[in-house]
């Protein structure tokens, strides 16, 4: 286990150092000149080039990536060149609320998905199981955009109009102190989210089903409910979890569109005005972020399935 993961280690980051390099190579590419987008077409030259000085652009491309991770090695994301202060004071609290809203949406999603999956796959080919795979084909065919357009139609404008539509929290203040208005971006990540992990806990489910030793555990008279939770669920868990990680890894990077939609003040709204504002910084300081949420995630799902799994913890012990 220790050397998987070490391994694991070791390729996340040379993953994430790639990552690095592609995302300011794509920043370097972006059309215009990131000094004069700051102070507008009436800066005079002077200007431009002192501001142009300040933000590293007068170096050579390889000096101004080196700068740019020395200084992620030291925990300096940079400074904003849209508002000349410190990148991770401008990110701190946008990074807690984009993990709250992530947060939410797993601890709901995914007992929701397990339950819903394993429900469904003991009810195998009735009308419960068909009317289950129905409706989830559906939602897993909508963009988040869409779903998150629903129920703002159906909870804030048209038909209920009990839930804000957008983030009235002032600047400065948490976005908990106004819990009403993370009941509709939690429900689209949770709407969008839950689907894929329902399906693949369903077919897997039926296939532990079918397997030997659940059969042996029935043969024995054991009752139903220990024959799922304690043989049929733990040998599940380990292929959903690369599907979970997948959809949780999602949450890192669809969270962008949800709080555009809802003007919620994370990192997704950051990196929306830092793209207008051709903030390089602030860009690749998302971008840089998101992608170690992904890695992460990946890690810890490749840990549970093994951990979950008798026969990989039985391969690694030799």
């Amino acid at each position: 286990m220790l050397r998987m993961i070490t391994r694991r280690l070791v390729a996340s980051i040379i993953v994430l150092w790639l990552v690095s390099l592609l995302v300011f190579v794509a920043t370097l590419m972006l059309p215009g000149d990131p000094a004069r987008a700051i102070l507008g077409q009436g800066a005079t030259p002077e200007r431009i080039a002192a501001l142009r000085a300040q933000l590293h652009l007068d170096q050579p491309a390889w000096e101004q990536y080196t700068h740019w991770l020395a200084g992620l090695f030291h925990g300096d994301l940079g400074i904003s060149a849209a508002t000349q202060s410190s990148v991770n004071t401008l990110l701190a609290d946008r990074v807690v609320a984009s993990l709250l809203l992530m947060f939410l949406a797993a601890v709901i999603s995914l007992p929701l998905a397990l339950l819903i999956g394993t429900w469904s796959a003991m009810r195998r080919d009735r009308a419960a199981d068909h009317a289950i795979s129905g409706v989830t084909l559906v939602l897993a065919a909508l963009p988040e955009f869409v779903v998150g357009i629903i129920v703002v139609v159906l909870f804030s404008t048209s038909v209920f109009r009990v839930l804000p539509s957008v983030t009235l929290t002032r600047p400065g203040d948490p976005v908990w102190s106004e819990p009403a208005q993370l009941v509709l971006p939690v429900l689209t990540l949770v709407v969008a989210v839950t689907p894929y992990i329902t399906r693949m806990m369903r077919s897997t489910m039926i296939e532990v089903l079918d397997s030997p030793y659940v059969e042996m555990a029935r043969l024995k008279g054991l009752p139903e409910r220990t024959v799922i939770w304690r043989h049929a669920l733990p040998h599940a868990i380990g292929p959903v979890a690369q599907v979970i990680a997948i959809q949780l890894a999602w949450l890192a990077g669809g969270v962008v569109v949800v709080e555009f939609l809802f003007r919620y003040p994370g990192v997704g709204a950051a990196l929306i005005d830092a793209v207008n504002n051709r903030d390089v910084q602030v860009v690749q300081a998302v971008t840089i972020i998101v992608a170690g949420v992904y890695i992460i995630v990946n890690l810890l799902a490749d840990v549970v399935g093994i951990l979950t799994n008798p026969k990989l913890r039985t391969g690694m012990s030799r």
